[in-house]
This record gives C-alpha cells, sequence and structure tokens, in this order.
C-alpha cells in the first residue's frame, strides 16, 4: 500500500464521469463499461477488480481506462496507472494474496502513442488437471456462468456450498423459468466438487424424469434394493426438475426417503425446480419441512446489463466477434432468459458463417426480428392467462371470471387482470368484459391493488414473474 490512499479520488472520478454520462443519457453505457472495482494502491498505481480480460481489454481499447485516468490525473495532479486483477469465479479476491496476476506486458494500443498494461488473472478457480465427469456438462462450470442482480444471491451460495459440501447450505433448491440457469449453476457445483475432490467424491446427477423411470424399473425387476443403496450412497446428489415429481406417491416417497437418508450423513443435495416448494402440488408437509431447513434461491431474467454481459461472455468463449451495435440489439431485445440470448447470438453467428456474410445491425435487424416479435405476434390471449392463473390457484377459468369474491379466488382474479394489462396491453373496459362483465373501475382497482402489494410484498413479485414466464411459454 502506498502511503496516499487514492480511494477517495477514485470515487470521485467516476461520480464525475458517471454524472457526464447521465447528463448525455448514456447510464446505461457507463455502467456496462465503467465496471471496475477499487482493491488498493501503490505508488502512483491503482488496482482494480474487472470481470474479463475480455471486457478489459474493451474497455482500454475504447479508451474508458484512459477517461478514468485524466479525470485522476486533474483530481490529484499526478500521472496515476490503473492495472487489473481478472474477477474470479471461484474464489473472491484477497487484500493480499499471493501473486495475483501475472507480470504485466506492455502493447502499443491503436492510435494511441501510450503503453498499457494488460494482465492476466493466476488460473486459481479450477485444478490444472480437469476431470469430466460423465453425468455432467463439462462447460458449466462457475467460470462460465455470468452472475447479475438476478442471480448474485444464488451464485454466491452456490459457490460456499461447492467449498464446503453437505456442511454449508445444504440442501439447496434453485427456482425459476425455463433457460436463467438453473441446471448451469446445479452442474456447476457438481464438477467443481468433482474436480477439487480429484474424482473421488461420489456425484450423481439426474432428471426427475429418469430418477422416477429409473425406480419404476426398479420395482418391475424387483431390484429397488440396489436402486437404494446407489443413491443412499451418494456423496454429492443433483436432482433437476423436481417439479416432474408431482403426483408420483411412490417415487416421491422414495425420493423423500433417499433425501432423509443423505441429510443425517451430511451429503450435498442441490435441485431444481420451477417453482417453490411450497408451490408444488402433492408433497408432503414433511418434505417441505426438509427443504425449509436449507436454502431455496430464486433465480429471475437478467436485466440489460447482465444480458451484454453474457452475450460478450459467450463471444469470448467462442473466440468470435460480432459489432458492438449487434450485441447492444440483441441485449435490448431478448428479455426472456439466458437460452434466448445465446440462441440469438449463435443462430446470428452460425448465419454469418454460412453465408460468408459479416454481421451487420441491418443484418441482424432482418433475421431476428420474428425472434423478437414472438411474444407480441398474437400468441399470448387473455384465455392463455386465465387458463394459467387458475391452475396456478387450483380454481376454475369460470371461478376466475364469475362472480364469488372469497379470498381464494379475488386474489388470482386480481392477479390475471394485473397480468392481462401488463401483458397485452387490454384497457380497464375491456379487462372487465372479459372477465365476467365488470365495470372498468373494478377492473382498475383490481389492478391498482396488485400494484401497491409489489412495492412492499417480495413474494407477490416473483408469483407474478413466474405466472409471465409460463404465459410466454404455454403452448396450446
Amino acid at each position: 500500500m502506498s502511503k496516499q490512499n487514492y480511494k477517495v479520488f477514485w470515487d470521485e472520478a467516476l461520480n464525475i464521469i458517471r454524472q457526464e454520462y447521465k447528463s448525455q443519457n448514456q447510464e446505461d453505457e457507463f455502467n456496462l463499461w465503467f465496471k471496475m472495482e477499487y482493491l488498493e494502491d501503490q505508488e502512483n498505481e491503482i488496482k482494480v477488480l474487472i470481470p474479463s480480460e475480455f471486457m478489459w481489454n474493451q474497455m482500454n481499447t475504447r479508451g474508458y481506462v484512459k477517461n478514468v485516468k485524466q479525470k485522476l490525473s486533474e483530481l490529484t495532479g499526478q500521472d496515476i496507472e490503473i492495472s487489473a486483477v481478472i474477477k474470479n469465479k471461484i474464489q473472491s479476491y484477497e487484500k493480499k494474496p499471493e501473486n495475483p496476476i501475472s507480470e504485466a506486458e506492455k502493447t502499443e494500443e491503436n492510435n494511441i502513442n501510450l503503453q498499457k498494461k494488460e494482465v492476466k488473472s493466476e488460473e486459481i478457480s479450477q485444478p490444472l488437471s480437469i476431470k469430466k465427469h460423465p453425468q455432467l456438462h463439462e462447460n458449466y462450470t462457475f467460470d462460465t456462468f455470468v452472475p447479475g442482480e438476478n442471480s448474485d444471491f444464488a451464485y454466491s451460495v452456490c459457490l460456499a456450498a461447492s467449498k464446503e459440501p453437505g456442511r454449508k447450505y445444504n440442501p439447496l433448491l434453485i427456482y425459476g423459468g425455463v433457460g436463467l440457469g438453473k441446471t448451469h449453476l446445479m452442474e456447476s457445483i457438481g464438477n467443481y466438487i468433482y474436480n477439487n475432490s480429484q474424482g473421488t467424491m461420489k456425484i450423481c446427477c439426474v432428471s426427475s424424469e429418469d430418477f422416477t423411470n429409473e425406480f419404476t424399473s426398479s420395482i418391475r425387476n424387483k431390484t429397488t434394493e440396489k436402486f437404494k443403496q446407489k443413491y443412499r450412497n451418494m456423496d454429492v446428489l443433483l436432482v433437476d426438475d423436481i417439479h416432474f415429481l408431482q403426483g408420483k406417491e411412490q417415487t416421491l416417497e422414495e425420493f423423500f426417503n433417499t433425501f432423509q437418508a443423505l441429510e443425517k450423513k451430511k451429503k450435498q443435495m442441490v435441485f431444481t425446480c420451477d417453482r417453490p416448494i411450497s408451490e408444488l402440488k402433492g408433497v408432503e408437509e414433511r418434505m417441505r419441512s426438509r427443504f425449509s431447513k436449507g436454502i431455496t434461491m430464486d433465480l429471475q431474467p437478467p436485466n440489460y446489463e447482465t444480458r451484454r454481459a453474457i452475450l460478450e461472455k459467450k463471444l469470448e468463449i467462442m473466440q468470435k466477434h460480432i459489432p458492438e451495435d449487434v450485441v447492444d440489439y440483441i441485449a435490448r431485445n431478448v428479455e426472456t432468459n439466458v437460452r434466448d440470448l445465446e440462441h440469438c447470438l449463435t443462430n446470428m453467428i452460425a448465419y454469418s458463417e454460412l453465408v460468408n456474410k459479416p454481421i451487420t445491425i441491418e443484418v441482424a435487424q432482418n433475421q431476428l426480428h420474428d425472434t423478437f416479435n414472438q411474444v407480441n405476434d398474437g400468441s399470448i390471449t387473455i384465455e392463455i392467462i386465465q387458463k394459467v392463473v387458475a391452475e396456478h390457484y387450483n380454481i376454475t377459468v369460470r371461478e376466475l371470471t364469475g362472480k364469488k369474491r372469497t379470498p381464494k379466488i379475488s386474489m388470482p382474479r386480481h392477479i390475471a387482470i394485473y397480468i392481462a394489462r401488463e401483458m397485452v396491453g387490454y384497457s380497464f373496459p375491456e379487462l372487465g368484459n372479459e372477465f365476467g362483465g365488470r365495470d372498468h373501475t373494478t377492473t382498475m382497482n383490481s389492478y391498482e391493488k396488485i400494484e401497491n402489494l409489489l412495492k412492499t410484498d417480495s413474494g407477490l413479485n416473483s408469483t407474478i414473474e413466474m405466472l409471465k414466464r409460463e404465459i410466454k411459454e404455454y403452448r396450446k
């Protein structure tokens, strides 16, 4: 550490730059490209934590680092260098790590007669000798997962559980809509534990459908004891899509017994689901109680900044490049999930390579227009909204649109009206007609009731977001 603490100057420099971007209505650009977290300083040098080597190179190429240096010079009267440590996806940076970065390599930057530092982080996230587990996707690791506001908590918990399997945060339940990264996080835990144990820990990753089929087969073939021994002797059990177990009483009983046996041995368990355990039908209270002892994490759709970062990370992994305005175009128009983001990106790259044509914003607009407008092409109707909401609350559509005002029915009705207004833009008189011929003031009151509740009720917000995802994914 230097005698001069530059932290206050660093904060002021970034604050000035933020205000400049904000005045030009470019705050999103600032949030994306100035992700430099102050770590420490030395004589005439500030060390920062940055998301990735790709982002650091982009920050330098685009002049953002130079901008910060100029502001620091104005505030301190000194020329201060900025060096970087690449953000590690597995272990948090400590203030005094041993050899946190490799020796900086000086490179000449395009059109700038200035030497800058390009640094690489020490590879500590995964062991040097990577072992592949037969049931796990080798690309599903913490390094390839891009956390954001929608997933920071889940990412941190999963990472902590990986370091102390069975002793911390057990069991884990990750829930959310399709394509948000549930399976990616779950398998990242498996890959991390498997590699750090050098393959000595017994890890099983299975879908609920395969678990059910295997259990049914064991009954038919009279090999249930073998089935029990297999699952109850695991060190780590990863089960995907446990909502598939709804209504399968005998399988649920065996699932609970396996859960109980592993819990007693303090073995790590991780599950994914499309909804909270409390909303699964046919799940006994004893199972809900077991899950309440662990951690439940809700994954939401990523915001704009996270969507941009995901696309940049994907391009970095693929070692591909597409113009910045095309990346921005995709990030701004795909708001659903990570899977859809990656689908659009890979489609664009595949198209470009197939027709040997460079990717431009015009090409992207032409090729992705139909994909972006899929949600707004009339596929979402008031009937679908009513059906999904009614099924979620275990009532009929007739009850939802009828005259009864019991709490069991009125709250789902308020929610359905709110979602219909948000997703298909119906006017209040139109909503009144669709919900049993109600007056427009009644539907307006329903909408405002939910709007006000959402300001204080995070649980209701999660439920509505989940219902919206189900509506978007609904197929007649």
